[in-house]
């Protein structure tokens, strides 16, 4: 067994799937990405409490999660890098910047994974490069140290259109960013998703890593429990969802709903009534 996988274990349940929360938005200085978090030692001690196979946070808010007691919580899944390209309007100036000793900071706060974006953003071809140079940078620390490295290849819409995070929805697009991100060393994708579920299947041919599906904008309940059924379905190994569970009315219990289709391949109908 090589160092990582003891690491990629933590995150991956017996059913061989991960559910995993995203709520590390505070990072990227928009505030409607605050709206569920305000509170984050609430919004932590919620999901926790729904039993997630991960939860993805920052640098400074992952003792949060690493100080509750005892062995029976989710993993941390820590974000390396800040982005400005998520806003309304696209900015003069667009970067993505890696914190300092990403990995080694990872170690410390005992996380079971680090994650780092690949942005394809329509006319921003140097953020694209700068996305790949910090690819570059943490994979062989990551190889050094044992880490698995999660790679965030986003297909964005532009930012007067899709208001700086709403994805393409393109496979075409989605394939070959993924594809890069496997090239480059990742050994687990959390990717968007694509405009008709029932495709996914050739985004995962293209890859022969794991990948998590990430949740792009809120959506109603019953459509985004159709989507992951049918994810799951064409092969993906599990979900990133962070604005549908924290904006959500009830998000432990949505999270439940959540790790019942990805653990047990739960119908939407059942999903629903486990939301009650």
């Amino acid at each position: 067994m090589n160092n990582k996988q003891a690491r990629i274990n933590r995150l991956f349940n017996k059913s061989g799937n991960c559910f995993d929360v995203a709520i590390d938005h505070g990072f990227f200085n928009e505030y409607s990405f605050l709206q569920g978090i305000e509170n984050i030692d609430e919004a932590v001690k919620t999901i926790v409490a729904a039993n997630p196979d991960a939860i993805q946070l920052t640098v400074g808010q992952a003792e949060v999660l690493q100080r509750i007691p005892g062995k029976d919580k989710p993993s941390l899944v820590l974000r390396t890098d800040i982005a400005n390209c998520y806003g309304n309007k696209k900015l003069d100036f667009l970067f993505s910047s890696l914190i300092e000793d990403a990995v080694e900071q990872a170690l410390v706060l005992d996380a079971a994974c680090v994650v780092v974006n690949l942005l394809q953003l329509p006319g921003e071809p140097e953020l694209h490069k700068q996305c790949v140079e910090n690819i570059c940078k943490l994979k062989p620390i990551c190889d050094r140290y044992g880490m698995p490295l999660m790679v965030e290849p986003l297909v964005m819409q532009p930012n007067e259109a899709g208001g700086g995070y709403m994805v393409d929805g393109d496979i075409e697009k989605i394939i070959s960013l993924v594809r890069q991100s496997v090239e480059l060393g990742a050994d687990i994708i959390k990717a968007d998703p694509c405009d008709d579920p029932t495709e996914y299947h050739k985004v995962v041919s293209a890859s022969r890593l794991p990948i998590l599906v990430r949740g792009g904008g809120k959506a109603s309940e019953e459509e985004i429990f159709s989507r992951t059924f049918e994810l799951m379905r064409q092969g993906v190994k599990g979900i990133v969802y962070g604005r549908n569970i924290i904006q959500h009315a009830r998000p432990k219990e949505i999270t439940e709903a959540f790790m019942a289709i990805v653990h047990e391949g739960v119908s939407v109908e059942k999903a629903i009534e486990i939301l009650g």
